[in-house]
């Protein structure tokens, strides 16, 4: 396994980070019950071969199966005799946790109340990475960053970090954020697969030059790139993709990745999925890539990604079949300032 800075921090955090929407669920559980409704014994078995693996970065949300996620997080580390510091828990705010107008969104009022929620399920006294789960159009940027530094100061929350955030919000957050000296976001997750690369127009840019770390979510496209899937499918049952099709996806393009996925992993010996995660992998942009599993059988099988290097040729191909369609102003850049690339001035002698 290897480990990656968290963002611009000290921090280490695993390459492959353990998801955990599959915790929980159950019978009145809405839409999270398709996505995975894993009981306590279960959770403890697919945690305990993570940790295994080398593994220490997971990823959870109050929102998530309405706080059972959490729970079970919480209560695996503890059955599972893990130090705490041996771990970094990552969970989110923003999502709707009740019926009152003030039950969701990113105000400072709902993320402090929030957090005492979020602490209380996981059973620790400090999360480690505290993201905003997605974009609030009513409640000022400054607000939002407000609360989340009170929370750093009160050692509540050592890092906080973003989803789902357009890239020009991003940015006016670190301006704020270093204007009035708080706590800065370090962390994006974000949507990202070879089959959807629509981040690279914007966001990766921006996260480069900010040096914020970036969280792959759903990189197998909620399963549609697991292999299982294709022109003609029939809907596997059980797959999530059968009855929660997200995130959506342009089908031809993806067919045309499972392709070329499915030949490379043939030559490699080695699974759709796992070639599918090796390309993100590679990317030098990503800090960590997301896993979520039903079984142990399936999280061994992402896991494997890591042991499986693609090669110049491989990425190239791979790169060529996934390529967004030119889109401006992108295709203005290339036109325009084709010919300036990164090099050292040299003035002519004399």
């Amino acid at each position: 396994m290897k480990y990656n800075q968290l963002g611009r921090t000290g921090l280490y955090v695993s390459e492959i980070c353990l998801g955990t929407m599959t915790f929980g669920g159950g019978e009145d559980a809405g839409i999270w019950k398709a996505i995975g409704s894993l009981p306590q014994d279960e959770v403890d078995a697919i945690m305990g071969k993570a940790i295994a693996a080398g593994v220490n970065f997971f990823d959870t949300a109050d929102v998530y199966s309405f706080g059972a996620s959490e729970e079970r997080l919480g209560q695996s580390i503890k059955n599972l005799g893990v130090a705490r510091k041996d771990v970094v828990l990552a969970t989110k705010v923003f999502g709707q946790m009740g019926p009152g107008p003030n039950d969701r969104g990113a105000s400072r009022g709902h993320i402090m109340d929030s957090v005492k929620t979020s602490l209380e399920r996981l059973q620790t006294d400090h999360i480690d990475l505290y993201q905003i789960h997605g974009n609030d159009s009513v409640t000022p940027i400054d607000e939002t960053l407000r609360a989340l530094d009170d929370l750093v100061s009160q050692g509540l929350v050592r890092y906080v970090g973003v989803s789902n955030w357009a890239a020009w919000k991003i940015a006016k957050a670190l301006g704020l954020s270093e204007a009035k000296n708080y706590a800065r976001f370090e962390t994006l997750q974000a949507y990202y697969t070879i089959a959807g690369r629509d981040l690279e127009r914007e966001l990766v840019p921006m996260l480069t030059s900010e040096k914020l770390g970036l969280m792959v979510w759903s990189p197998l496209a909620g399963g549609l790139l697991s292999g299982k899937f294709g022109p003609g499918s029939n809907n596997p049952e059980g797959a999530r993709r059968t009855t929660f099709d997200f995130p959506p996806v342009e089908k031809d393009r993806a067919w045309a990745c499972v392709e070329a996925m499915r030949e490379i992993g043939e030559a490699h010996g080695t699974s759709v999925a796992r070639v599918a995660l090796a390309w993100l992998l590679a990317k030098p942009h990503v800090m960590s890539v997301i896993i979520g599993a039903k079984t142990v059988e399936q999280l061994d099988d992402n896991l494997a990604a890591v042991d499986l290097t693609l090669t110049p040729e491989e990425m190239a191909r791979l790169d060529e079949v996934s390529e967004l369609p030119a889109e401006y102003p992108g295709w203005m850049f290339g036109r325009q300032g084709g010919g300036r690339v990164p090099a050292p001035f040299k003035p002519k002698a004399g």
